[in-house]
């Protein structure tokens, strides 16, 4: 699968792009992986995490275990493109107040993130496909919160949003188009 940037706008001083693509194999500072509380690499992306970025990445995680829900941690990337990982622990559908704790996950990653002094970073559609958060919800919270955090000041100078498929693809792209 190749990247195309099929969609991007400007929110303050900050591109915010649109992608299909793996999001493991991006060249960014950093990109966003939706873990577990004990951050234990398992299977999807934590698989490509594992094997691509090598073990020095799930041992550093060992020091930095366990999240508090809707909080985040950064990472090195050990031998992926990416510089570190930024590790969120979001909700699962059918919590209670999925949006508040999705927001709040979206805002500290992009605040770890920005500790870190990262200025490139790539985010998936955090918890929708396997943890089932419905593409059009994630879409629009996580645009909501983006948003609102990159309005203020910040060194973040592009924002890749990276979803795997057409149905996440829509469903971001119709929530880029309403918050122009």
């Amino acid at each position: 699968m190749h990247a195309t940037a099929l969609e991007s706008t400007q929110i303050h001083q900050t591109v915010v792009r649109l992608i299909k693509d793996d999001i493991t194999a991006l060249e960014v500072d950093a990109f966003v992986f939706y873990a577990q509380p004990d951050l234990v690499l398992g299977t999807g992306f934590g698989t490509a995490i594992s094997v691509r970025g090598g073990p020095t990445v799930q041992k550093e995680l060992e020091e930095l275990a366990p999240v508090a829900a809707g909080d985040a941690v950064v990472s090195a990337a050990g031998n992926l493109k990416a510089q570190h990982i930024v590790h969120a622990v979001g909700p699962k559908f059918q919590e209670d107040d999925i949006e508040g704790k999705l927001r709040a996950t979206v805002l500290n990653s992009l605040k770890r993130a920005e500790e870190k002094g990262i200025r490139r970073i790539a985010m998936p559609a955090m918890g929708a496909g396997y943890y089932g958060i419905p593409a059009d919800l994630c879409a629009r919270v996580m645009l909501e919160a983006i948003a609102s955090y990159l309005e203020g000041e910040t060194g973040i100078k592009e924002l890749i949003l990276c979803v795997l498929d057409t149905p996440q693809y829509n469903a971001f792209q119709a929530a880029l188009t309403a918050i122009r």
